[in-house]
């Protein structure tokens, strides 16, 4: 009888174990996908920026349409591995998706800064400079954003691989998650816009 009560004091330990591994990976999990929901808002943000910044330029940049089209399908390109991305943050193969698109955004805005930089009549257009204010905002919180995300991502990471949680997380379904990195050094550091 006695060891029947430590057997079933073990059981409902063991059990009481499990369960408190898998609340707390699922309360990281959780943690690390509001994290990207605010790389969504703030992407989403941009990319409905960007198409005005565009149509703005186009005015000025009547000659330079293949620079501007290129704006615009990588915004487009970004956008939907982003929407993707908003879909499951946790899968890594749409991260890192989502931030090759990013980097590609962010050398085409790269390229729409500098021609616009030979154009004073474009950068001293009041709209022109409203746009690219507050898409210099809109990229300052991505950023923010996206530190965020990665601090999260990496204490769910570091959790689900550390002793004793690594033993449950594949049985659960708890895998691993991406850091939402930009690969390309130029691109890395927030876009400059400064017309």
């Amino acid at each position: 009888m006695d060891a029947m009560i430590v057997v079933l004091v073990v059981i409902l330990a063991v059990i009481v174990w499990v369960v408190m591994i898998y609340n707390r990976l699922v309360k990281l999990r959780n943690r690390f996908k509001n994290a990207f929901a605010q790389i969504d808002v703030q992407l989403r943000r941009r990319y409905d920026l960007i198409p005005n910044l565009v149509e703005t330029a186009k005015g000025y940049l009547k000659h330079e349409q293949d620079t501007l089209q290129s704006v615009i399908a990588a915004r487009n390109h970004a956008l939907s591995a982003m929407k993707k991305a908003s879909q499951n943050p946790g899968d890594e193969r749409v991260m890192r998706a989502l931030a090759g698109a990013e980097g590609v955004l962010g050398g085409a805005m790269i390229s729409l800064n500098a021609l616009t930089e030979a154009y004073p009549d474009l950068k001293a257009d009041k709209t022109m400079q409203q746009l690219t204010e507050e898409l210099t905002s809109t990229e300052n919180r991505v950023s923010f954003a996206r530190q965020a995300y990665n601090d999260e991502v990496m204490v769910y990471n570091t959790q689900r691989e550390s002793f004793p949680d690594v033993l449950l997380a594949g049985a659960f379904g708890f895998s691993g998650a991406e850091l939402f990195e930009i690969q390309d050094a130029k691109i890395k550091e927030a876009v400059k816009v400064s017309f």
